[in-house]
C-alpha cells in the first residue's frame, strides 16, 4: 500500500514535490518531502472524471440538438467523447462571451449518429477549477494545490515549487497544464517565484508506473506485507503494518 500521490512523484523521478492528481472519482493534493508524505497538506477534491462525464451529458442535453439521440449516450461513449473532444479554456469567461473563439468538434456515435459540440468542449472540464459550477462549496484544484504549498516547511517550499507533476486521466485535457501553471502563477504572485508544472504525456497512469517503480527500490522492501504474516494475522493486519 502507498500513497498515490508519492507514486506519481515516482514515476517522474522525484521523491520530493507536489502531486496534483485527477483521477476517475476523486483528485488529490499531496505533498512529499524526501518520499514521506505530508498529511497536513493533502487536499481532496470531490470533482474528478466520473463527475465531469455526467457534467458533459447534463450539457449536452441543455442543448437543442437531437435529443433522444444524447439521451442513449452510455457512459462509455460519453467518457470517450469527454477524452477526444474536450479541453480546458485558458481564459473561460473570454471563451463563453466570444462564440467565435472556440471551434466545435465532431463526434461519431457507435450508432453512426453526429453530434456537434460547441461549448460544451472547454465547460466540461471547468469544475476541476470551479467546483461551483457542480454545487460544490470547496476551493478548485489550483487553490488547494496553493493551500497545500503553503504548509510545506520554510527551507522545503522552494524545491517543492520546482516539482509539481499532474498525474491522472483527468489532467490530460488539452489546456489542462498551461491553466494550472497560469493559475498557480496567479496565485502566487508578488512572491519572487516561477511557477512551473511538470506534465509527462503518459501521466494518466503515472500511479501504476511509480509503483512498479517504488516496488523494485531496495528501501521499499521491507514494506512488503508477506503471505505468511497475512496468514498469521489475518487482513486486519494491514493496518499494523503500513
Amino acid at each position: 500500500v502507498a500513497n498515490t500521490g508519492f507514486l506519481s512523484l515516482c514515476a517522474h523521478g522525484r521523491v520530493t514535490g507536489l502531486a496534483v492528481e485527477a483521477g476517475a472519482a476523486l483528485s488529490h493534493v499531496t505533498p512529499v518531502c524526501g518520499g514521506r508524505t505530508l498529511r497536513k497538506g493533502s487536499r481532496c477534491l470531490g470533482v474528478a472524471g466520473e463527475q465531469l462525464t455526467s457534467h458533459l451529458h447534463e450539457l449536452l442535453l441543455q442543448s437543442p440538438r437531437e435529443p433522444s439521440v444524447l439521451q442513449a449516450l452510455t457512459k462509455k461513449v460519453l467518457t470517450r467523447l469527454k477524452e477526444q473532444c474536450c479541453y480546458v479554456s485558458l481564459d473561460f469567461e473570454g471563451d463563453l462571451r466570444e462564440s467565435d473563439s472556440h471551434r466545435p468538434a465532431r463526434f461519431q456515435t457507435p450508432d453512426g449518429h453526429w453530434i456537434i459540440l460547441g461549448k460544451e468542449r472547454f465547460c466540461c472540464p471547468e469544475p476541476l477549477f470551479q467546483p461551483e459550477l457542480l454545487h460544490h462549496s470547496c476551493p478548485g484544484l489550483h487553490q488547494l494545490a496553493g493551500q497545500s504549498l503553503r504548509t510545506v516547511p520554510d527551507h522545503a517550499r522552494r524545491h517543492v515549487l520546482g516539482n509539481i507533476v499532474l498525474s491522472g486521466g483527468s489532467s490530460m485535457f488539452p489546456g489542462f497544464p498551461e491553466r494550472m501553471c497560469l493559475e498557480l502563477n496567479f496565485l502566487f504572485r508578488g512572491a519572487g517565484v516561477h511557477v512551473e508544472v511538470l506534465a509527462n504525456p503518459k501521466r494518466g497512469t503515472a500511479a501504476w508506473a511509480g509503483g512498479s517503480m517504488a516496488a523494485s527500490l531496495t528501501s521499499f522492501q521491507h514494506t512488503w506485507m508477506t503471505k505468511g504474516e497475512y496468514q498469521e494475522h489475518g487482513a486486519e493486519y494491514v493496518h499494523t503494518k503500513f
